[in-house]
């Protein structure tokens, strides 16, 4: 074991029960617990308001800005704007990560936000093909690349965030409230589409109607903001803070991070690729799937993933529950069997053109989903030392989003197209779901233990004595690994 300055400052907070002392081990402020939770999961859920709208309207934006006779090249080309998105989002973990890791979680999480509003906000302001041409398009996407990069440093740090605040015990639920904010900022984002393409007609919608989910974004940049504001850096990283201040020139830089935790970001971005492969296919994928595939009326489709994402949220609670008793490993391995098992009955249902089994094909789907979304906020954390922590998970999380989760749809659409084969989505995820198994069994499990480089985090100080004076582990590793 290194016990060194030197290997503290890479690493964190490590050391073994006989070395312990009752200061040593954080109690958690319920009250502070609560809010930082509740701003972090809000903030969330309005980020992915403003990033979600485009999935859901990405039929009526292709008329907008990508003038075609063919409704599916149409697609094809919004969705690869859409995809340009996720290209910039591993720059943006780059830039975001490391100040994070230095500067504090709470600091870039607020500036995530603005940039996010700002971003979407644009496109709500940027005049039609008909109106500047091919000065649309591009403008759609330098907007987007702005959302893409500011993302790039959002799901890294509010995980990070959550994952710093929560107590041993207790971060699997906490966690789930990520999701759960996820899942209401896709909500309102399908909610807002939906209404407004039954309240507007077509012309309507094509002339003004697109313009308002986006302009929503400002309002609502300028409340998440001010939640995000009113926080506290976590527990964790002033710990760190405090320990590493005199050891400036020995904080882990890229060559550490890359030589030293190199195994850690690949199972980190295997079990980002199952995850998010599952997310995009079903939350963003789908509508266009039903609308333009199909054929089924794009309103009702959006409709039905609105439904299905409802159910979703309170069983998000539930599985965060499950998480932290039955374990983060038999939780994500079941997630990906259930796909192997669910893909294909789930998408022959899907094209039965009955609204009853094409709502239970995407509830199956939905609910294989859930798993993912319950565990990974408290699974992905764990893997990663605080020292770097922001900047490993935002760099993995953010590689494995833009090579395999956000070109989910736009690679999904185009197998359909030429291959003609309709059940295209479920061999994608199948594919998927086999990388997620092999992945999760490289990881140890994490449940009810410290984060790697933090003490133990408890609620109480009963808590406190029986730590102490117990046996259950308090380290996820046994030893530090090896610098280089």
């Amino acid at each position: 074991m290194q016990d060194s300055g030197t290997a503290h400052a890479h690493f964190g907070w490590f050391k073994r029960r006989r070395q312990m002392k009752p200061d040593d081990i954080t109690v958690v402020d319920s009250d502070m617990l609560k809010r930082a939770v509740g701003a972090a999961a809000l903030g969330n859920a309005m980020e992915w308001f403003d990033f979600g709208v485009y999935g859901y309207i990405a039929v009526t934006l292709g008329r907008v800005f990508f003038p075609s006779n063919d409704p599916t090249a149409q697609l094809l080309a919004t969705f690869a704007t859409f995809t340009v998105a996720f290209l910039v989002r591993p720059v943006g973990g780059m830039v975001f990560g490391p100040l994070g890791d230095r500067y504090g979680r709470q600091k870039v999480l607020a500036f995530t936000m603005v940039l996010m509003a700002l971003g979407t906000f644009s496109i709500g302001l940027i005049p039609s093909y008909h109106s500047i041409g091919l000065g649309a398009p591009a403008l759609l996407l330098l907007a987007r690349l702005v959302q893409g990069f500011s993302t790039g440093g959002e799901y890294g740090g509010a995980a990070t965030f959550i994952a710093e605040y929560s107590t041993d015990r207790r971060r699997g639920l906490m966690g789930s409230w990520l999701e759960f904010g996820t899942l209401a900022g896709y909500v309102a984002g399908a909610g807002t589409v939906t209404a407004l393409q039954l309240g507007l007609e077509e012309s309507q919608m094509l002339a003004w109607g697109w313009r308002i989910p986006f302009l929503v974004a400002g309002p609502l940049g300028l409340l998440g903001l001010y939640m995000r504001m009113k926080l506290e850096e976590t527990p964790a990283f002033q710990a760190y803070a405090e320990q590493a201040e005199s050891r400036e020139h020995d904080k882990p830089g890229w060559t550490e991070l890359l030589r030293v935790h190199w195994p850690q970001l690949l199972k980190c971005v295997g079990l980002v690729l199952v995850f998010n492969v599952t997310d995009y296919m079903l939350l963003t994928y789908m509508p266009s799937y039903l609308s333009v595939t199909l054929g089924y009326p794009e309103s009702k489709g959006l409709l039905l993933i609105i439904i299905v994402m409802l159910i979703m949220m309170p069983l998000n609670v539930v599985g965060g529950l499950f998480s932290d008793r039955l374990g983060r490993r038999p939780m994500i391995i079941g997630a990906c069997l259930a796909i192997l098992l669910l893909a294909v009955p789930s998408l022959l249902l899907v094209q039965s053109h009955n609204n009853i089994l094409i709502f239970l094909g995407l509830m199956l789907l939905g609910l294989s989903l859930v798993c993912f979304t319950s565990s990974m906020p408290s699974t992905l954390p764990a893997l990663f030392y605080t020292p770097v922590r922001y900047t490993a998970l935002s760099v993995a999380f953010n590689l494995s989003v833009s090579l395999f989760g956000g070109t989910t749809p736009l690679v999904t659409a185009w197998l359909v197209r030429t291959t003609g084969d309709l059940m295209m989505p479920a061999y994608y995820l199948m594919g998927a779901a086999v990388i997620g198994i092999l992945t999760m069994l490289t990881v140890r499990e994490t449940a009810r233990m410290p984060l790697r480089g933090s003490p133990p985090a408890v609620a109480t100080e009963a808590e406190v004595k029986a730590i102490l004076s117990g046996d259950h582990p308090i380290t996820v590793d046994a030893t530090l690994p090896p610098l280089p």
